[in-house]
């Protein structure tokens, strides 16, 4: 027997039940939050196949969307029910595990429930993940070399910075790199050098026996030598005498 007197059954039960009306009429009202004509011919559009990608994403994200929704409310459904159930059977107000009284606090708070906070299946974290990162980790996916020691080759790293180096939907205040104030660097590494390693290959260059070394004044070189990372001391005068190039 429940330890809730007869006033407060009356009481949770009419709560229970006045929020199931108003669960199956939005449903009904909202023609199933859309199912019913989403990404079908006879919805407004003669056919599907002409829709332009970004259109077929939008109507895509909100079908998820209402089968999210749906999925809610038909499992806030099956709580009701089983609650109303357990009423009829004088179960209601026993947890279903221990067999303990739940307390009428917990009960006015979520009259559905049928489990005390001890063993409430709420609590458990679900340890389920998509599939798809089993394929993608690490980021990136397979196609990531950079934890290959001694690789430097192109990788599928290379070809997002490739990509993304022409813009995407991220601002400067979402991206991970610090300081950025302008869109240029928003984006990954983006400072990384292209087609070199270290700065000093940039403006440095040999004739082709590799005896005669000069020095390019370029925007890298001035950059290298402002950050006290260079020494120009191997210079000669005629280098240095040369202006920006």
């Amino acid at each position: 027997m429940t330890n809730l007197t007869e006033q407060e059954l009356r009481k949770l039960r009419s709560r229970l039940e006045a929020e199931k009306s108003d669960i199956e009429r939005r449903l009904t009202g909202s023609d199933h939050y859309g199912l019913g004509s989403s990404q079908r011919e006879g919805s407004g559009e003669l056919s599907a196949i002409d829709n332009h990608p970004g259109d077929m994403a939008t109507e895509t994200y909100e079908r998820g969307k209402d089968i999210a929704l749906l999925e809610h409310e038909d499992l806030r459904l099956s709580r009701i029910d089983s609650a109303l159930d357990a009423m009829d059977n004088g179960e209601y107000g026993h947890c279903l595990t221990c067999g303990k009284a739940i307390p009428p606090e917990r009960l006015e708070a979520l009259p559905d429930t049928l489990y005390c906070l001890d063993h409430s299946p709420r609590q458990d974290i679900s340890e389920r993940r998509p599939v798809e990162e089993k394929f993608l980790a690490p980021p990136f996916g397979r196609s990531s070399l950079d934890e290959e020691e001694g690789y430097n080759g192109f990788d599928g790293e290379d070809a997002w910075q490739i990509v993304e180096s022409w813009g995407n939907s991220d601002s400067p205040a979402m991206s991970e790199n610090t300081d950025v104030d302008s869109y240029e660097a928003v984006g990954i590494e983006y400072d990384d050098p292209d087609g070199y390693t270290e700065a000093i290959e940039s403006f440095l260059a040999t004739d082709i026996t590799g005896t005669t070394v000069s020095v390019i004044r370029n925007r890298a070189y001035y950059d290298y030598i402002q950050q006290s990372e260079g020494d120009n001391g191997l210079e000669s005068d005629d280098d240095a005498a040369d202006g920006y190039n």
